[in-house]
């Protein structure tokens, strides 16, 4: 081989090396039919059997310019780019922050704190609802995979308008990751729901007593806590990475804009009394506790239902909805003050090995598509949120999230979209390979039957802050 040659191959080793060592730098862009594709890698996320990785990763790679989020999809992958089933690394959830960092004050781009001024970082949060928390605008679970995320044209998540910026700081996104490495554990399922016991701990991330009464959640599986794993079981330490893929559209005035909001099943928020002036907040504990109901022939189905009501801040046309839940999940409903169904999201459950139909865990979420124009929800309106669990067995640190797309009303809109009977035309997609499933009488039919599931005790917990 000629020095030139030789010289060459080690160049492109290098090449290989630096990709290696910096892999969150962007990998490709593409385009098709005017919709940018760009694919990224997070940081390094280091994993032995049992433990935990619950990091923050500041600065991240994201799209520039004025654009509009078409979707955001995400997985695991490891340093070949192979997808890792859940049964492995489970993906207790991933959330993506938008904020504003003051521009000349620099810090390391992935750590566990700020490390800097609260001045010189400004949180730029969704549209609600809860106080201090679920801040997000892109987020899932072990269900990323098989979750359709894509916003219908002609509307878009509007970011990296000049103009929003305050002056001195720059746009930037966030990452927080929590990923469970359940290789040889003793109890999989009690490592993915953070079983206390099984984590071995009385302090959490803060070094406050963990209280008798709480079992498990997130206080007990925080970042590099281990979850026992089998007498004798040897895994090897691997590097994984979250590959997420954003889908974007530059920014035109034919684009409608819509709204992010989160509602969490465990809101505490109560309708304030007509006699006072007091404000009600929205204190959302994140997580809740499901107990195991005690089988008999009365009661072989087992259901715990969980249900909030929670005044919409603004008004506008539902354009998307999913729900978040954990294993157990049964599904969830949104309804309008009047009793209308507005949207049902329903869990996808693996059957097999492969990555992403992993059996027995949450891989998919269906998403509601309503016609446009025909689901509204009205400044102020009181709506309902429920939360249904399988509680065969006790569920430690599950959550009921549900995102939504909303719109607001545009006096342009084709008046034809608008549904005549106070329900509307609901859409429910199911991401699986090679079928498309739509509903509409049936999740109505859904919706009821969620109605019909009995009450059981609810237990709740402080909000983790993020």
């Amino acid at each position: 081989m000629s020095r030139c040659s030789k010289y060459q191959l080690f160049s492109l080793v290098m090449m290989l090396l630096l990709i290696m060592i910096h892999p969150s730098s962007q990998s490709r862009v593409t385009q098709e039919n005017g919709v940018k594709s760009a694919v990224f890698l997070s940081p390094r996320i280091v994993l032995e059997p049992g433990s935990v990785s619950n990091k923050f990763y500041y600065n991240i790679d994201f799209p520039k310019g004025h654009i509009a989020i078409k979707s955001f999809d995400a997985e695991v992958v490891d340093e070949a780019g192979v997808p890792v089933p859940l049964y492995e690394t489970y993906l207790h959830h991933w959330v993506v922050v938008r904020y504003y960092h003051r521009k000349g004050v620099e810090v390391a781009k992935y750590h566990g704190n700020l490390g800097f001024h609260q001045s010189d970082f400004i949180v730029k949060r969704n549209s609600g609802i809860c106080d201090g928390s679920l801040s997000q605008y892109f987020g899932l679970g072990s269900e990323t995979r098989k979750t359709i995320t894509y916003v219908p044209d002609p509307y878009g998540i509007e970011v990296g308008n000049p103009v929003e910026v305050p002056p001195g700081y720059e746009e930037r996104w966030f990452l927080n990751l929590h990923a469970i490495d359940t290789r040889g554990a003793e109890d999989r399922l009690g490592c993915t729901e953070c079983r206390c016991d099984l984590y071995n701990v009385t302090k959490d991330e803060h070094d406050r007593n963990i209280e008798a009464d709480y079992i498990g959640g997130l206080r007990c599986c925080y970042d590099e806590t281990r979850c026992r794993v089998k007498d004798g079981f040897q895994g090897s330490r691997r590097n994984l990475y979250l590959k997420y893929t954003v889908k974007y559209i530059d920014w035109d005035a034919s684009i409608v804009p819509v709204k992010i909001y989160i509602l969490d099943i465990t809101d505490t928020w109560k309708k304030p009394e007509k006699s006072t002036a007091t404000v009600a907040r929205h204190h959302c504990q994140i997580e809740y506790l499901v107990e195991s109901c005690a089988v008999s022939v009365a009661n072989v189905d087992c259901s715990h239902t969980k249900k909030i009501s929670v005044a919409f801040p603004s008004g506008g046309d539902v354009i998307y909805g999913v729900a978040h839940q954990h294993t157990g999940g049964t599904g969830m409903a949104l309804h309008g003050e009047d009793g209308r169904a507005i949207c049902a999201s329903l869990p996808i459950y693996g059957e097999g090995n492969e990555p992403g139909n992993e059996a027995g865990y949450i891989v998919g979420m269906s998403s509601c598509y309503p016609r446009p124009g025909s689901i509204k929800i009205s400044e102020g309106e009181t709506v309902s949120l429920i939360s249904n669990y399988s509680n065969g067995q006790r569920h430690t640190g599950v959550m009921g999230l549900f995102y939504l797309l909303v719109a607001e009303p545009s006096p342009k809109r084709n008046s034809i979209l608008h549904s005549t009977d106070g329900i509307g035309e609901i859409v429910i997609l199911h991401n699986v390979v090679g079928a498309l499933a739509v509903f509409g009488i049936a999740l109505l039919v859904g919706a009821a039957v969620i109605y019909q599931r009995r009450n059981q005790r609810e237990e709740g917990y402080e909000p983790i802050i993020i």
